[in-house]
């Protein structure tokens, strides 16, 4: 979806762009082309190739790729060779130097999006948005002349959440919590909004009190949370699939979220979060928030719903205003306008120039 989003930006700025992505369950690949973008589909061989990941110091989530990365770098190779690309954006955990050295021979420049800062590269650019990340992380896996642009400040968010940033810190400038958000991503597959739903029903609610669930239409649990949100004793939306979250976020008092690359989008905002982990990799992020105040970390375990109830129950005008403050310094929203304009300002190279 950041990618999705890096593409409209460069797209309004007369860019063409493409995609190149494999057909793996879950993909997103009539999104994009309902977008206006070209989307180059990989097959899916999860079968086909049974050990690919089993390499010398392969990448630790190499097996999501589905097939050797020397077979991905062919197959894409191909389809940039003939396009003449002068920007390869690469996001994804399983691809690093190997794949990218190989593929670069037939682009100008690569931008990596990483998270982790657990394999080498070969980039132009390297962008992590995490929080708590430095640039010493990189040090010894990325060439000399790779830009790095680390930390929330360069969070890839879509525009609409700049535009309503200014909107959203003023009316927190009197906090009141009337309007709770809650999100954990598109699936949720352990049903943790289930466990929130049910936690605030033994919460002491006001009587003006609302609640929004947003869901992914593909949830596994949605038909579930939808008959618990039915039963609540105040007024429980569920949008499913919905085109305005920034909207949703500004209107929110409290949101109740996971550590996904939404963190930012609430930073933006200003929305005061209860965080919660549902990957392992989410936990760093969620760590940093709670020690800089601008979130409060719950454990997702056995005592979650009984910690929820107690933190939610605490929560008062200064906790909110605080969380709203901490929160809002964190991210601003101009990340994609600066990556865009990085992009565009890079003296055009010939393919494969510069390969070390």
């Amino acid at each position: 979806m950041r990618c999705l989003t890096l593409a409209k930006a460069l797209r309004e700025q007369g860019c063409r762009c493409h995609f190149i992505c494999r057909e793996h369950c879950g993909n997103l690949i009539d999104t994009i082309r309902s977008s206006g973008f070209v989307a180059y589909s990989l097959p899916s061989r999860e079968r086909a190739e049974p050990v690919y990941c089993y390499y010398e110091n392969a990448p630790v989530h190499a097996p999501w790729l589905g097939v050797s990365w020397r077979s991905d770098a062919s197959e894409t190779a191909r389809i940039v060779s003939d396009l003449g690309v002068h920007w390869l954006v690469v996001d994804h955990y399983s691809l690093d130097i190997r794949w990218e050295s190989r593929v670069r021979r037939h682009v100008a420049n690569v931008l990596v999006l990483d998270d982790l800062a657990d394999r080498q590269h070969q980039a132009e650019i390297l962008l992590d948005q995490n929080l708590g990340r430095e640039a010493k992380d990189y040090a010894r896996l990325v060439p000399p002349h790779c830009e790095l642009l680390i930390g929330p400040q360069y969070a890839v968010l879509r525009p609409e959440f700049a535009l309503t940033r200014e909107e959203s810190l003023r009316r927190r400038d009197e906090p009141r919590l009337k309007k709770l958000l809650v999100t954990m991503g598109g699936m949720d597959k352990d049903n943790v909004t289930g466990k929130v739903l049910y936690a605030l029903r033994g919460c002491s609610l006001p009587d003006d009190f609302e609640i929004d669930v947003v869901m992914g239409s593909n949830a596994p649990w949605l038909e579930n949370v939808r008959v618990q949100a039915g039963a609540m004793p105040r007024p429980t939306r569920v949008l499913v699939d919905i085109q305005n979250m920034a909207e949703r976020m500004a209107e929110a008092d409290l949101a109740v979220g996971a550590a996904g690359s939404t963190s930012w989008e609430r930073c933006c905002l200003g929305l005061p979060t209860l965080i919660v982990t549902l990957a392992e990799n989410q936990y760093e992020v969620a760590y940093e928030l709670h020690e800089l105040g601008a979130a409060r970390l719950l454990d997702v375990g056995p005592l979650f719903v009984e910690n929820l109830r107690d933190t939610f129950e605490q929560l008062d005008a200064g906790a909110l205003r605080t969380m709203s403050v901490k929160a809002s310094e964190i991210a601003n929203g101009e990340g994609l306008d600066y990556l865009v304009a990085k992009i565009l300002s890079t003296n055009p190279k010939k393919i494969g120039e510069g390969i070390q």
